[in-house]
């Protein structure tokens, strides 16, 4: 079946064979004469999904042992709310601004903590990171935020900061909604990692948070009981009814990810990947990336024509290739290309082609 390239920045693009073997058992999972999205959470045969998303999910991203692995809803919006109420104990946390995302999450935490802002990309537009040496850091900082990949702007961490490095004991969060599980992760420079499925992991409605056991008491009192770490830890986050089908779904991109190689594997494709790419947008007279090149994104590479009255012409060419979603973000403008796990390299081929021929004939 050859389907369209779908570079949407998420809800984004599942492997096909993960589409088609959720296809398949549909309306029968396994013989069990259910669909997965009709089983009880608590019966034998979700438990069987759901222990072994946890072991496969463990394995991939290589998580410590002292840290928990919680499926939780609400998505990164939701956790900008959730990681203050567990961890700031109602004092202060620090954020680094690197983004929409970044900045979305410290306006929301401030209703639940002072909030201290220890470096801010704002004056680059949003194209460059703040050096962390440069970091006004807190003392008493519950937490330090970080969004290691803004999905709108372009900018990724290629290195996690060393907050100890800093001076800081404060526990790193990392909001790794867009780029979870498409690189390695150093696991002893985070406390929390949270990340909504949609984008590299699953289907829109499941949001993963790992964090280290040490932090799990730590809710304020007005915590809601779904969303306290601690209480979801210890019912093996069925607290309350957990979005079942997209951790089954989930659970079979995992078993792809295992298939491809693991993460070092998808590591090496991703970087092939956004290569290819930037390098063709580097050397066009056509098309420009504004993000300075040491920290780019491998996921979501934004971009602009210089001609901006030639975009709709240029969306419209697209579409008739089957390449779609290449429209940038309402508050940036221009143009972007997710080019997350699911995204074969032939998909990214296929958009440089594209991109070389619009330039020959309008450039």
């Amino acid at each position: 079946m050859n389907r369209p390239f779908n570079f949407g920045a998420g809800p984004a693009a599942l492997p096909q064979e993960v589409l088609a073997q959720a296809a398949g058992e549909m309306l029968d999972w396994h013989g069990s004469g259910m669909s997965v999205m009709e089983m009880g959470h608590r019966g034998a045969e979700f438990g069987t999904i759901y222990a072994q998303v946890q072991t496969d999910l463990r394995e991939l991203l290589a998580v410590p042992e002292h840290f928990k692995i919680l499926f939780m809803q609400g998505g990164g919006q939701a956790e900008n709310a959730i990681v203050p109420l567990n961890l700031s104990r109602g004092t202060s946390a620090d954020f680094v601004l690197t983004g929409i995302w970044s900045q979305r999450s410290q306006l929301e935490a401030r209703k639940y903590c002072s909030v201290n802002i220890a470096a801010s990309g704002e004056s680059s537009g949003y194209t460059t990171l703040p050096e962390s040496a440069g970091w006004q850091l807190s003392r008493d900082a519950s937490y330090v935020h970080i969004c290691s990949n803004e999905t709108i702007h372009g900018v990724e961490y290629h290195e996690l900061p060393d907050l100890k490095a800093l001076g800081s004991d404060a526990p790193l969060v990392v909001d790794f909604s867009s780029n979870v599980a498409s690189r390695p992760l150093d696991w002893s420079r985070v406390g929390l990692a949270f990340g909504g499925a949609q984008k590299n992991l699953g289907p829109a409605g499941l949001t993963l948070v790992i964090v280290r056991e040490d932090l799990l008491d730590r809710a304020l009192a007005v915590c809601p009981s779904a969303f306290n770490y601690k209480l979801v830890a210890d019912n093996q986050s069925m607290f309350n009814t957990p979005p079942t089908y997209a951790i089954y779904i989930a659970g079979l991109v995992f078993a792809w990810l295992k298939r491809q190689g693991g993460i070092a594997a998808m590591a090496a494709r991703n970087q092939a990947k956004a290569a290819l790419l930037y390098q063709t947008l580097d050397s066009s007279q056509l098309y420009f990336n504004q993000v300075a090149k040491n920290c780019r994104s491998r996921m979501n590479v934004p971009f602009f024509l210089r001609d901006e009255s030639l975009n709709d012409a240029f969306l419209a060419g697209a579409r008739a290739r089957g390449l779609l979603q290449l429209k940038g973000h309402k508050l940036v403008g221009g143009m972007r290309a997710s080019i997350y796990n699911a995204m074969p390299v032939e998909g990214v081929q296929a958009l440089v082609a594209y991109l070389r021929e619009f330039e020959k004939t309008h450039g």
